[in-house]
């Protein structure tokens, strides 16, 4: 089978966790004998047609200027110049057998496709308006997206999701039926320790902490949903019952808000926000760490904890979401209700003031990324959906009747 995937997440365009997972993805469905192409906007680097890897080809669209157009109205000419892409790029070898597409963004040409070529569209959907909104909708941009994630999951034959929380999101949402959903988890890599010694580790470690100081780190966008405020409340707290300093790693619109909350609870010079950092050190700061922490409002899966397990780095979590289904409470990590600061500055203390455990329930986490959460399990049950949804296809005429008419003329691919 030949499938396309439209995602408006590609690396280097990484923004969260969606560009990683189709990246991811992508690979591990070719080696399970499938052909795979990407179609994602031209959002910041990487050429225009290649093959990262055996068995997938990568398209990145070229997209209207930005500063012409309020974002909605970007979406729509970007997906109207991605369906073109798509166009060209099929026509010498014929439609794909099925169409992924990914998230709210990619709606309306993974919409057009499914109808021009008759064949089946399914979606993943790794969050929604509604959800980050932590159940309303904010102004008319808000009602916009959910409307065209309605439509997402109204079109698609299948919605693929990362969690059981997110299942029920969907359904309770946009009236999907439960026995359209399908569960699967996100995958994560094993990070190997990136120190070739403890006083390499040291050494690193010493840019955010003194030798006599615990580290605790966060990693992800900065945005209200992703709990900050939650954790700087419980931050005074944590620090006059341990040797612990924060440090927040990443940018996004919520950042300038959290360093004025730091500022007027007196603790901004002891909280190091480090703003964007590369993919190696957010690595390193995985297996420096002492307790990686999430407090989120809202996580439809919590790839981050994921990362950390695959690092074997303590976690501390908010019961958010997804977040409650791969962090085992007391056994892999630690979780604290959402949004309660005194609940989370105590499980980060139990944390700290008890490494020997932390490191335990550490172990028991990067067996389970071993065990369960690979990308080659992940790619194993996404082939299955997609050979359903095939096998439901070919058994009906929706479609078929186009296998009978003349191939189109061989074009070349565009460069």
């Amino acid at each position: 089978m030949h499938i396309l995937h439209l995602a408006w997440e590609f690396p280097p365009h990484l923004v969260g966790g969606m560009g990683r997972h189709v990246a991811e993805l992508a690979p591990a469905l070719a080696r399970t004998g499938l052909r795979i192409t990407v179609i994602a906007p031209l959002l910041r680097g990487g050429a225009l047609l290649e093959e990262p890897w055996p068995g997938v080809r990568v398209c990145r669209v070229p997209t209207p200027r930005m500063e012409e157009y309020d974002f909605p109205t970007f979406v729509a000419h970007t997906n109207a110049a991605c369906e073109h892409a798509a166009h060209s790029l099929f026509a010498q070898s014929g439609r794909p057998d099925l169409i992924h597409t990914h998230d709210w963004l990619g709606s309306a040409m993974g919409a057009a496709l499914k109808y021009h070529w008759r064949v089946p569209l399914l979606t993943t959907i790794h969050a929604t308006e509604r959800g980050r909104g932590r159940g309303s909708l904010n102004g008319h941009i808000s009602q916009h997206i959910n409307e065209l994630e309605w439509r997402l999951t109204y079109e698609a034959w299948r919605v693929i999701v990362c969690s059981h929380f997110m299942a029920q999101q969907i359904c309770d949402y946009f009236d999907t039926p439960a026995d359209k959903v399908d569960v699967i988890p996100n995958g994560v890599r094993v990070l190997p320790d990136p120190f070739s010694s403890v006083f390499e580790r040291q050494r690193f470690r010493r840019r955010f902490v003194t030798d006599h100081e615990q580290l605790v780190f966060y990693v992800g966008r900065i945005v209200y949903e992703k709990g900050l405020q939650v954790l700087l409340d419980a931050w005074p707290h944590v620090e006059a019952s341990s040797r612990a300093r924060l440090v927040i790693a990443g940018d996004g619109p919520y950042l300038d808000a959290l360093k004025a909350q730091a500022l007027g609870l007196g603790i901004d010079g002891r909280i190091y926000f480090t703003g964007f950092i590369s993919d190696a050190d957010r690595e390193r700061l995985y297996h420096a760490a002492d307790v990686a922490v999430f407090p989120s409002l809202y996580e439809p899966f919590g790839i981050v904890a994921l990362e950390a397990f695959a690092a074997n780095c303590p976690v501390v979590a908010a019961a958010a979401g997804g977040l409650a289904e791969v962090v085992e409470a007391g056994r892999t990590g630690l979780l604290a209700p959402i949004g309660n600061a005194w609940a989370l500055s105590e499980a980060l203390l139990a944390a700290l003031n008890a490494p020997h455990e932390a490191r335990v329930r550490a172990a028991r986490a990067y067996e389970q990324v071993q065990s369960h959460y690979t990308w080659d399990r992940i790619a194993s049950a996404t082939h299955a959906v997609y050979q359903r949804v095939y096998e439901a296809w070919s058994a009906g005429t929706w479609g078929r009747e186009m296998m009978r008419l003349p191939q189109p003329e061989r074009t070349e691919q565009p460069h």
